[in-house]
């Protein structure tokens, strides 16, 4: 089991930044990959950007690319989602998740583990 908690939300104006953290806790002798998704009301949850066990690699939503940067921290098994240039249609709810590698999963919303969420509001 991996344990997830997003922090970081709040609310912010737009063309303003935010950064998010998930900090990783339990099964952390795994190797996971990080990833963060966010979810509006009536809406799919969306894929927004992850990066491997390593911190080598990244892959992000084209909605975000050029906006959004995804890091990690190994030691502290956290990972961080700087965003930058926020407009009002990125207000939701973000939740980081681990598990595989797997874009293609990823695009469908799927993950093994999830944490609680953390509120993001742009306004306008």
């Amino acid at each position: 089991q991996v344990q997830l908690a997003e922090s970081g939300g709040g609310l912010v104006q737009a063309g303003g930044s935010l950064r998010l953290s998930c900090a990783a806790s339990g099964r952390t002798s795994s190797a996971y990959a990080l990833a963060w998704f966010r979810r509006t009301p009536g809406k799919e949850r969306e894929f927004v950007a992850g990066v491997s066990w390593s911190g080598g690699n990244t892959y992000s939503a084209d909605s975000v690319k050029g906006r959004f940067t995804i890091s990690r921290d190994k030691a502290k098994n956290t990972a961080y989602l700087q965003m930058n240039n926020l407009k009002p249609e990125d207000t939701a709810v973000y939740y980081c998740g681990a598990g595989p590698w797997d874009p293609r999963n990823w695009s469908r919303g799927q993950m093994p583990y999830w944490g609680q969420g953390t509120q993001v509001t742009v306004s306008s």
